[in-house]
């Protein structure tokens, strides 16, 4: 196994304490780019993947209705690079708004705000450039698609309060997280059905699922400056309430299926992957040590795998029709 690459001490400077080790941004990106690719969390990319599947997800599950186009392939294509684009504005916006609650944080005080790499007027004005091109991109589909993504700035912007006055932040994030599965779909046919909605409904779940996980790093952190959490509201009964996020994203998104499909052998190759993607989240929690955030971690970025493993299915059955 080739080692990866060692970063020369001299440029181990603001490097970010909970980022991979020797990810591509501490390693090859210029020096006087690092700190804002940092911002965005492009060192860090399992949050892009995590937005961008849900838009994975529609346009697999949409193709059902009305076959795919050479379209969907600019579909998919732009939707990642725009779930690059979004999520890091959004974590852009996020460190601004969390520039103090980071400083009071072991795993995020080493981020580029509180640890002095960038300012707060650089981070604005760098969130800005972002969400302009990533708006050059919504602009290409159709109005029904610009107009969904243009409301889906309202939950970008709330998401880092709610932290400030709901133990549900984690729905926020959903919310903001998963609007691709109706976007995509509305970018696909122009509509929004009802199979488009179950799979959103399917994505926040799943979101409570893996950022609850996530949120178990910081809850002692998190307890002593008082920032609400679905790990700090749950305790010891995280486990179960997990178990139930589980069954419950399923449950969705196999209606996601059923309501998208009305041949059977479509069908029935969707709930496969739906099927398939539930035993890997299975295996993550059969593993998962809510008290070790080293492990706590490892089944955060384990979702990436378990999001992709439906979109082949999906995609066959759209095709078969």
């Amino acid at each position: 196994m080739t080692p990866k690459p060692q970063i020369p001490e001299a440029e181990t400077a603001g490097v970010v304490a909970d980022a991979p080790k020797g990810n591509w941004v501490d390693v090859y990106a210029p020096l006087a780019a690092r700190p804002y690719l940092r911002l965005s969390r492009a060192d860090r990319p399992i949050g892009t993947w995590l937005l961008w599947l849900p838009c994975l997800w529609a346009l697999a599950l949409a193709g059902g209705a009305g076959g795919f186009t050479v379209w969907d392939l600019w579909l998919a294509v732009s939707s990642g690079v725009g779930a690059f684009l979004m999520r890091g504005a959004g974590c852009t916006w996020n460190d601004v708004t969390d520039r103090h609650i980071d400083g009071s944080v072991t795993r995020t005080r080493s981020r580029p705000i509180p640890s002095g790499q960038v300012s707060v007027r650089q981070a604005l004005v760098w969130m800005v450039v972002q969400a302009a091109l990533a708006a050059g991109i919504l602009f290409t589909y159709n109005w029904l698609a610009v107009a969904l993504g243009v409301a889906s700035l309202a939950l970008v912007a709330i998401y880092p309060f709610a932290k400030r006055f709901t133990w549900w932040p984690q729905v926020f994030l959903g919310l903001a997280f998963n609007w691709g599965a109706i976007l995509m779909w509305a970018a696909h046919s122009g509509t929004v059905p009802l199979a488009s909605v179950l799979l959103y409904a399917a994505g926040i779940v799943w979101t409570l699922y893996y950022d609850t996980i996530y949120a178990h790093q910081d809850r002692e952190d998190d307890a002593l400056i008082g920032v609400k959490s679905t790990a700090r509201l749950f305790g010891d009964r995280s486990r179960a309430w997990l178990w139930g996020f589980f069954v419950l994203t399923v449950l969705l998104f196999g209606g996601a299926v059923v309501a998208a499909h009305e041949r059977l052998v479509p069908l029935v190759v969707g709930l496969l992957g739906v099927w398939a993607m539930g035993w890997h989240i299975v295996g993550q929690m059969l593993r998962l040590d809510l008290d070790d955030p080293a492990s706590c971690l490892v089944a955060f970025r384990a979702n990436r795998n378990a999001g992709l493993i439906p979109v082949p299915f999906l995609a066959v059955a759209g095709w078969l029709g």
